[in-house]
C-alpha cells in the first residue's frame, strides 16, 4: 500500500476547506499589520496639532511604532515556541486592541506613544507568526499560494485603512476624527480575535511539545487521512531531530559576507524608495502639493488601491520572470516617479496632478518590484544553515531603516520636499546599478544549492 501524501490532484476540495479557513483567519494579523502600518497617515495633522509637537517630534510619533516592530519581530520566536502560534496569535490580536483602543482615548502624548509602540510589537510579531502558522499547516503544493495571501492581506490592509480614514475623515471635523481613524481598528481586531477560537494549533509545534496525539488530530482535521497521517507526524519528528543535531554556523563571518551585502542592500534600498514615508504621510504630501484635506485623503486612497492591484499582478510575476528583472523594472519606474515628483515640489508653481501621478506611478512600480521581492529574495539567498539568522538580519535592516526614514521625512520635507524626493530617486538609481552588476538571481535556484565559500 502505498504512503504518500495526497497531492493536489487527489486531494478532494472539500478536504482543503480547513486548511484554507485556517489560513484566511491567521491572514488577518496580516491585514492588521497593514492596517495598523497604514491608520497613522490620516492621523498626522491633527496629531501635530492635538499635542502641539514639532516635527521631530511627529517624526518620533510616527517611527515609535517601527520601533515597537522591530523588537516584535526579533523577540517573538521563542514565545511562540513556548505557548504555540494560535495562542501567541491570540496575544497579539489582544495587542491590537489594546493600541487602538489606548491610542483613540489618549488624552497626553505620552500614554499615545506608549499605545502605538504596542501597536508595533503586534505588527512585528505577526509579520513572523502569521506566515509561520500558514506554513505549518498547509500542504506542500498549497503553501506558496496561502504564505502569499498573508502579504497579499498586508497590503489590503493598508488599502482598508487609507479608505476607512477616508469615509471618517470625511464625516468628522479633523480634530475628533483622529480618534475614530485609530480606534476603528479594534473592529477587525475583535473579529480576528473571536475567529482564531476555531482554528487548530500548528501540528508542527504539538509534534515539538510531545503532544502526538492531539498532532494527528489535527493533521485529520486539515485533511490528511490514514497512513498518512502517520507517515506526516514521522517526518515531522525527523526534521525536528535533524534540525537539533545540526551544528550551529555563525551568520557574521567571511564566507557569507556576499549573502549578507545582498541582503542589506535590498532591505535598504527598499526603505530608502521613500514607500514608508508614502504610506506614513500620504495625506501630507498631497497637501504639500495643494490638494485640500478632504481631496488628499482620498488620493492616499488611490495610492492603496494602485499598491493592491500591482501586487496582485506581481504574485503572478515573480516566479515567471525572475527576482532581477522586477527589480530592473521597479529601480527605472521608481526612479522616473521620484524625480518627477522632486522636480514638481521644486518648481514655484507645483502641478498637484503631476505629483499624483508620479506617486501613483511609484507605488505601481514599487509594489510589482521591491514590494514583491523583499521577502522572497531575504528567504532564498542565504543557505540553509543561516538561513533564519540571516532572514532576521534582513528583517531587523529593513525596520530599522524604516523608522528612520518615518522619524526623518516630516523634519526634512519641511525644509525642501522636492529634495527629499529627488533623494529618494538617486537611490533607486543606485539600485538599478547594484542589480546590474551585483545581485544574483535566486529563481529556481533549490535552496540547498545556495552555498558560499
Amino acid at each position: 500500500m502505498s504512503t504518500h501524501a495526497p497531492t493536489q490532484t487527489d486531494m478532494p476540495v472539500q478536504s482543503r476547506l480547513p486548511v484554507i479557513f485556517a489560513t484566511i483567519v491567521a491572514a488577518l494579523g496580516g491585514l492588521l499589520f497593514g492596517f495598523d502600518t497604514a491608520v497613522i497617515s490620516g492621523a498626522t495633522e491633527s496629531l501635530q496639532t492635538e499635542f502641539a509637537l514639532s516635527n521631530n517630534a511627529l517624526g518620533f510619533t510616527v517611527a515609535i511604532a517601527l520601533i515597537g516592530t522591530v523588537i516584535g519581530a526579533i523577540g517573538v520566536g521563542k514565545p511562540a515556541d513556548l505557548i504555540g502560534r494560535k495562542r501567541m496569535l491570540m496575544l497579539i490580536g489582544v495587542f491590537y486592541l489594546i493600541s487602538a483602543l489606548g491610542s483613540a482615548l489618549a488624552t497626553d502624548w505620552t500614554l499615545f506613544l506608549f499605545m502605538r509602540f504596542i501597536g508595533g510589537l503586534a505588527v512585528g510579531a505577526a509579520s513572523v507568526v502569521a506566515p509561520m502558522y500558514i506554513a505549518e499547516i498547509s500542504p506542500s503544493h498549497m503553501r506558496g499560494r496561502l504564505v502569499a495571501l498573508n502579504q497579499l492581506n498586508v497590503v489590503g490592509g493598508i488599502l482598508l485603512a487609507f479608505l476607512s480614514n477616508f469615509i471618517i475623515g470625511y464625516h468628522l471635523e479633523a480634530m475628533i476624527a483622529w480618534r475614530y481613524m485609530l480606534g476603528i481598528e479594534t473592529i477587525p481586531a475583535i473579529i480576528f480575535i473571536a475567529l482564531l477560537f476555531f482554528i487548530p494549533d500548528s501540528p508542527r509545534w504539538l509534534v515539538k511539545v510531545g503532544r502526538l496525539n492531539d498532532a494527528k488530530q489535527v493533521l485529520a482535521r486539515l485533511g490528511d487521512h490514514g497512513p498518512h497521517i502517520d507517515t506526516k507526524v514521522a517526518e515531522i519528528q525527523e526534521s525536528l531531530i535533524t534540525q537539533g543535531s545540526e551544528k550551529a554556523d555563525k551568520l557574521f563571518q567571511k564566507r557569507y559576507m556576499f549573502p549578507l551585502f545582498c541582503a542589506w542592500a535590498v532591505a535598504m534600498f527598499n526603505q530608502l524608495s521613500g514607500i514608508n514615508a508614502l504610506m506614513y504621510y500620504a495625506p501630507r504630501i498631497f497637501q504639500m502639493a495643494g490638494f485640500s484635506a478632504e481631496a488628499s485623503l482620498l488620493q492616499a486612497v488611490m495610492v492603496g488601491g494602485t499598491n493592491f492591484l500591482f501586487t496582485v499582478i506581481a504574485l503572478f510575476m515573480i516566479d515567471k520572470f525572475g527576482r532581477r528583472p522586477l527589480l530592473f523594472i521597479g529601480s527605472a519606474g521608481t526612479a522616473a516617479a521620484l524625480f518627477l515628483v522632486g522636480f514638481q515640489f521644486m518648481s514655484e508653481d507645483t502641478n498637484g496632478n503631476l505629483v499624483l501621478i508620479g506617486l501613483l506611478g511609484f507605488i505601481a512600480a514599487f509594489a510589482i518590484s521591491q514590494g514583491a521581492v523583499i521577502w522572497v529574495f531575504i528567504s532564498e539567498i542565504f543557505p540553509n544553515t543561516v538561513r533564519a539568522k540571516g532572514q532576521a538580519f534582513g528583517s531587523f535592516t529593513h525596520w530599522f531603516m524604516a523608522a528612520v526614514i518615518s522619524w526623518t521625512f516630516p523634519i526634512i520635507a519641511d525644509v525642501s520636499g522636492g529634495a527629499i524626493f529627488y533623494f529618494f530617486g538617486l537611490m533607486m538609481v543606485l539600485q538599478f546599478f547594484f542589480v546590474l552588476k551585483i545581485m544574483p538571481e535566486t529563481k529556481g535556484v533549490p535552496l540547498e544549492d545556495m552555498k558560499y565559500n
